[in-house]
Formats: C-alpha cells, structure tokens, sequence
C-alpha cells in the first residue's frame, strides 16, 4: 500500500515538507514531484498508458474462440465483498466481483459450461466480514443470474490460493482446461497462477483500462484515474515478486 499511488506520492510530498525545514530547496522540490506524480498518476489517460506499456495484454475472448477452446469449465476470479448492505440487510459481492460474476454466467449462457468461483477471506477483508466471497457469490449468481455455481473455493486469501486450492475440486470432475474471468489488468498474474497448478487456460478478460471521455477530460485528476492507476501498479509489482515465488 505504501509503494501504491495515493500513498507513495503524499509520502513524497511529506518527506519535502520535512527537509524544507533545513534545505528549503531540495525539500520543496520533492514536495513538487510528489505533488505533480499524484496529478499524473490522478488521470485516467495516463492509467490507460501504464496499462497497455507495464503489463502482458490479453485480447477480449470472442464467442469464436470459446467454442474452440476445448474448456471444460468456466473459472470466476473474486474481487471483494461489500461486508455491511444496510439497504439488502446482508453482504453483498463489491463492484469488481459483481462485473466478474455477471460476465462469467454470460459465457456459461453462450457456451453452457458450468462455472467455478474462487475466493475466501482476502488478507485485507474487513473485521466485520462474516461471509465468504464464495458464499455470497453463490446467493448472487442465483438470485441475479439464475446461475448455480457447481465449485466453489471459499477458502482462499489471494490469486495463488484460488488456483492452488480450485485445482483439487475440478481435477476430481476430470477438469483442467478452463476458461479463466477476471480483470484485463489481474489476467497476467491470474495465468501465470493457474498454469503453475496444472491448468490450461484460455483467458477472458473484462473490465479493459481503456479512454472513456474526451482527451481534456482524460488528463484532469480523478478518482476512478488514481484508483485504475493503483490497479495497473499493484499488478506490475505483484508480477515481479510472482517472478520469485
């Protein structure tokens, strides 16, 4: 998190502040930096631009290529649960896991395959999280997608854990060419992970980084800007210490 734009550049920019005291211009030139990175780092143009130059791309999946894939299942990647819903009254899958899953129940539409969901308790679930990411995925693809998920993990912390303890449960049903959802920008790492467990995968992307309003609009700071930014960083460095583990 520390690494991580808003973080590493308030850091920065603090650090400046500090040595302004003493060297005035080392220091607030620092707090510049910090301060012009956090901007930069704020827009989406420039999250779209780390996106395709910092991580493997992986095109969209066709309905052409899914029929061809030889998959026997599709998997569905977590990506968060909302652990309080005053207005439902119980947890409910966050933003990014409701994408997944909702594209996920597509392909088994279009390819009437079944589907796997992976997630458990992340290492950074809120204290007041109760329920599984499985669990409530599982209410989720019924109640939203008529969608009866026949494998659920919902013991898993992170990416690594989903492939490891996913291949077992699919292995016993003859399973190891998979259709693989999540984010464009989690896909790199998500590969790497279930290839290491024996899979064979046939990526699927959503959730693309790509422009979304007009050139003015997509170099002035924004929340979604910095939070794709995050997304794409995260990412790059988890690819680098994947390289080691």
């Amino acid at each position: 998190t520390l690494l991580l734009p808003p973080a590493a550049p308030l850091m920065l920019v603090l650090l400046g502040l500090v040595l302004a005291v003493r060297k005035k211009a080392m220091g607030l030139t620092l707090a510049f930096l910090g301060s012009i990175l956090l901007w930069l780092l704020s827009c989406h143009a420039v999250a779209v631009w780390l996106a395709l130059n910092l991580l493997p791309q992986f095109s969209a999946l066709s309905l052409a290529a899914l029929k061809t894939s030889g998959a026997q299942a599709i998997v569905v990647l977590g990506g968060g649960v909302l652990p309080a819903a005053p207005e439902y009254g119980e947890p409910q899958a966050s933003a990014p896991a409701a994408m997944r899953l909702r594209y996920g129940a597509w392909l088994a539409r279009q390819s009437r395959l079944p589907v796997a969901f992976a997630g458990g308790l992340g290492w950074g679930a809120a204290q007041a999280q109760t329920l599984t990411e499985g669990e409530v995925a599982r209410r989720a693809a019924l109640q939203d997608h008529g969608l009866v998920l026949k494998w659920i993990d919902n013991q898993s912390r992170d990416t690594a854990e989903n492939a490891r303890l996913l291949r077992p449960m699919l292995l016993k049903d003859g399973v190891q060419r998979i259709v693989l959802v999540t984010h464009a920008a989690h896909m790199p790492r998500s590969v790497r992970a279930f290839e290491v467990a024996g899979f064979t995968v046939s990526a699927a992307p959503m959730g693309f980084i790509l422009p979304r309003r007009n050139s003015l609009l997509e170099w002035l700071p924004s929340s979604d800007g910095l939070d794709s930014s995050q997304a794409v960083l995260r990412e790059w460095l988890a690819l680098q210490v994947q390289r080691f583990t």
